[in-house]
């Protein structure tokens, strides 16, 4: 089987904002501002190589060269946390819908049920899955059934950190999923959640820990 094509940034920038998003200290209005900073590093690396089309425009001077995006891009952020990483997309990208899947984790068991799930028409364009933390992988594999379910081909996924065991999961069911991530981090501990990781990221960034 493929592997799962996993980016993990290597730029000094997000290596910096994350060192900070790591901070047990920083608080949420900092965080989310670190947050954003993250994401939009990384949604460069992720639609680098979007199809594009070659034209002209006119300058007030000359007539220049131009290139277009071709394709819509449909942002789906996993709630609520992906909520965070929402806005860079819908600033920087030309042409984006939104759709929105709601995925609710057994803090027993690690184990999400899906209890919302409002997706446009994918069939031509781009998805762009946005969930903060690929810990287990059970989330993000199930978020992209429904993506795939909905007709979404060559969707990428990004995340701030991931962890070893999530990166299997996607390999063994979604291999053909692109993944760009701030850190590929050592483990999972015994409550699923990612070491060293950032703590639960819903909370940080809302300010509800």
């Amino acid at each position: 089987m493929t592997p799962v094509p996993l980016s993990v940034s290597k730029h000094p920038l997000v290596a910096d904002s994350l060192r900070g998003l790591r901070d047990s200290t920083t608080q949420p209005d900092e965080f989310r501002a670190l947050a954003r900073n993250v994401i939009t590093m990384l949604l460069y690396e992720a639609t680098a190589d979007l199809p594009v089309k070659h034209g002209k425009v006119r300058t007030p001077l000359a007539e220049a060269d131009a290139i277009e995006i071709e394709t819509e891009v449909v942002a789906i952020p996993v709630l609520r946390a992906g909520l965070g990483l929402l806005a860079p997309v819908l600033e920087l990208l030309p042409r984006v819908s939104v759709g929105y899947i709601g995925l609710e984790r057994d803090e027993k068991t690690a184990v999400a049920r899906i209890y919302y799930n409002k997706l446009p028409r994918l069939t031509g364009k781009i998805p762009l899955l946005l969930d903060p933390m690929l810990a287990t992988g059970g989330s993000a594999a199930q978020a992209l059934d429904l993506i795939k379910e909905a007709g979404g081909r060559d969707t990428r996924m990004i995340c701030i950190v991931a962890a070893p065991e999530g990166v299997k999961v996607l390999e063994e069911r979604h291999p053909e999923v692109d993944i760009y991530t701030a850190a590929l981090d050592e483990r999972l501990d015994d409550r699923a959640y990612i070491v060293p990781g950032l703590g639960d990221f819903g909370d940080r960034l809302f300010g509800t820990g």
